[in-house]
């Protein structure tokens, strides 16, 4: 059995894994990583972000070529199955495989392939395909990620019953799609099969599809899914999922019952704690089976830190990076660390939807005397030039100091449109506020155009 001795070593190449890894071994640490997967990415590359993002991609652009008069006049509109648009996907995974696999390499990482367990707090051993290691080390990071939550009263090995990661595995294209779970991942998957035209039913065990965001712009995801053709149940929980040969009947607690092609669960996620050999440095996970951490991504042991979704919240890809960079900034002692609390919404629907920083809801619990500065998309020249007249941009701003509280947004390129308020909402003192989009020019005719129209809207309600 070989022995290797490190600094650090990282149990995942995820995005926390690689925000760990690179961040120490810039610092001049002997880093070594372990991933059980034959390549690097975590489930962000291979099952979640990247895959997912993909298909909606060319999912929109067929929705653009269907509905654009313009295109009328070169043919009749086109279906795509679900199979041919995943290919888009499948490239796009394997330039993310090879760009990542050189950072390692490039930085002297050492990546191993194989399982992970602790044997105490300062030894690994590692089972791969031929032969069994043991690394030595000072500091660990766990950055495994999560997985679909899958209850055990379901059956995941019937050909037509799914979740978000075997989705991906669909070989054909069902004309009608029962999703459970009407969280982020259940909502963008209900907006990618029903730009293919299938038929979806997505139930919602909650009361309001995201309560998380904004009421304004949650009700405007409900509106343009039942738009899309996208039926939605509320309040509905399921008794059992039973599939045979032709499809899968849902029965709800409530009484209905539901029959489509194929089932599809998106409703929670587990983090990657199984076989970890915890018990053997005297942590345990909780029921979901995520890590509690400090506010230093410390566990309860001092030299193993975890990191990314086997944390829990947020548990999005843009998070785990910089909680896997910082939970190594408190490693190497460096002036970068910060526990990760402002975390941007982007959720991939059709449209898209990003938000940052408080809610109207929050904001009148608490009292905070706001105002609204709105801007709608179908009244901007950008959006009229590009057809995409479906959305808005919402200011939440103090009417006293005008300092930015929240921005929120809905529409075409909401994920990129919200970093600029982002920006100014982070900015000390007196340099948050709304008067930097009144007294700034905006490149015209832009999408960034929005911040100062809802400005001068906003503005206009101040007395």
């Amino acid at each position: 059995m070989a022995e290797y001795h490190y600094d650090v070593v990282v149990i995942g190449a995820g995005p926390s894994g690689e925000g760990a890894a690179m961040n120490a071994t810039k610092h001049g640490k002997r880093v070594a990583i372990v991933e059980d997967k034959p390549t690097v990415g975590g489930n962000c590359t291979h099952w979640g972000t990247i895959p997912s993002k993909a298909l909606r991609h060319s999912v929109k652009q067929i929705i653009t070529f269907n509905t654009n008069q313009m295109f009328r006049d070169i043919g009749e509109p086109r279906w795509f199955s679900f199979p041919r648009v995943l290919q888009s996907a499948q490239k796009v995974i394997g330039k993310q495989v090879k760009l990542r696999t050189q950072f390692y390499s490039r930085n002297r990482v050492d990546l191993i392939n194989g399982r992970a367990s602790f044997l105490d707090q300062n030894r690994l051993e590692v089972r791969g395909n031929k032969a069994v290691e043991t690394l030595h080390f000072k500091q660990a990071v766990i950055a495994t990620g999560s997985r679909p939550y899958l209850p055990p009263d379901l059956n995941f090995r019937h050909h037509r019953i799914y979740n978000s990661d075997t989705i991906l595995n669909l070989s054909h294209t069902p004309r009608t799609l029962i999703i459970y779970g009407a969280g982020v991942i259940g909502s963008e998957y209900a907006s990618i099969f029903a730009g293919l035209g299938v038929k979806v039913d997505l139930i919602n065990p909650g009361s309001r599809l995201l309560s998380f965001l904004d009421d304004e712009i949650s009700d405007a995801l409900s509106y343009h899914l039942r738009n899309n053709g996208v039926l939605v149940r509320h309040n509905e929980e399921y008794e059992s999922v039973d599939g045979d040969d032709h499809g899968v009947v849902l029965s709800m607690k409530s009484g209905k019952k539901i029959r489509a092609d194929a089932f599809l669960w998106c409703n929670g996620r587990s983090g990657n704690t199984d076989n970890l050999g915890l018990e053997n440095v005297g942590l345990t996970p909780n029921g979901r089976g995520q890590l509690a951490v400090d506010e230093h991504y410390r566990t309860e042991i001092e030299n193993i830190y975890a990191a990314g979704d086997v944390i829990g919240w947020p548990s999005l890809a843009s998070a785990a990076y910089d909680q896997g960079r910082s939970a190594s900034s408190d490693i190497v002692d460096d002036d970068y660390f910060r526990f990760v609390t402002d975390v941007p919404t982007g959720i991939y629907t059709i449209p898209e939807i990003s938000s940052v920083g408080k809610t109207e809801r929050e904001l009148t619990e608490a009292k905070v005397p706001y105002e609204v500065g709105q801007a709608f998309f179908k009244d901007l020249a950008r959006a009229q030039i590009t057809g995409e007249a479906v959305g808005m941009l919402k200011i939440l701003f103090h009417r006293e100091t005008r300092a930015i509280l929240g921005i929120h947004c809905f529409g075409d390129q909401a994920a990129e449109i919200v970093h600029i308020g982002q920006a100014i909402m982070n900015q000390e003192g007196e340099a948050n506020s709304l008067n930097y989009f009144i007294n700034t020019t905006f490149n015209y005719p832009t999408m960034a155009e929005a911040y100062r129209v809802a400005a001068l809207n906003g503005l206009n309600r101040i007395f």
